[in-house]
């Protein structure tokens, strides 16, 4: 018998500059290159959608920043941190980000995923992000390599009230 595993009462909230410090610990768990407290901050002060997942008890769990397009909306980051991984955080956060999607009117959302993050692209091929091509060299990887990026996108379906 395999156990669900039903995640704590959640929401998302705007990111603010008061959850940096827990941002940046997050960060650095996750990734062996992170994105910097300057990389978060100018994503903020820019107006980009940045979003903090919260549980209950208040605990940041995860966070996501999206750049708004012209009818597009592209993910630049999303994580979860390694203790609350595999708890459905990741997919709530995409199901959120494809609600503002829809409620924006944008008509596809994108990625660029590490070549070698084989659990992320798993996650988002299953959600319904399709591939759509390689961004060569687009990653810092150790010594003077870079890493290769799978660029994904997901279609988001147009969105209708009360017509008819």
């Amino acid at each position: 018998m395999n156990a669900v595993v039903r995640p704590a009462a959640r929401g998302l909230q705007p990111l603010r500059d008061a959850d940096l410090e827990a941002v940046m610990d997050i960060e650095r768990a996750v990734y062996e290159f992170p994105w910097t407290r300057g990389n978060f901050i100018d994503s903020l002060r820019a107006g980009y959608l940045a979003q903090a997942l919260w549980t209950s008890p208040p605990q940041l769990v995860g966070y996501f920043i999206a750049l708004p397009g012209v009818d597009e909306l592209h993910l630049l980051n999303l994580s979860v941190a390694p203790a609350a991984q595999s708890q459905g955080h990741a997919r709530y956060m995409l199901d959120e980000l494809r609600l503002i999607a829809a409620a924006r009117r944008a008509q596809q959302l994108w990625l660029e995923v590490r070549i070698s993050n084989a659990r992320a692209r798993m996650l988002y091929e299953r959600y319904g992000f399709r591939n759509i091509g390689l961004r060569r060299g687009y990653y810092p990887a150790q010594g003077r390599q870079r890493e290769d990026a799978v660029v994904m996108s997901l279609q988001i379906p147009e969105v209708t009230h009360g017509l008819g």
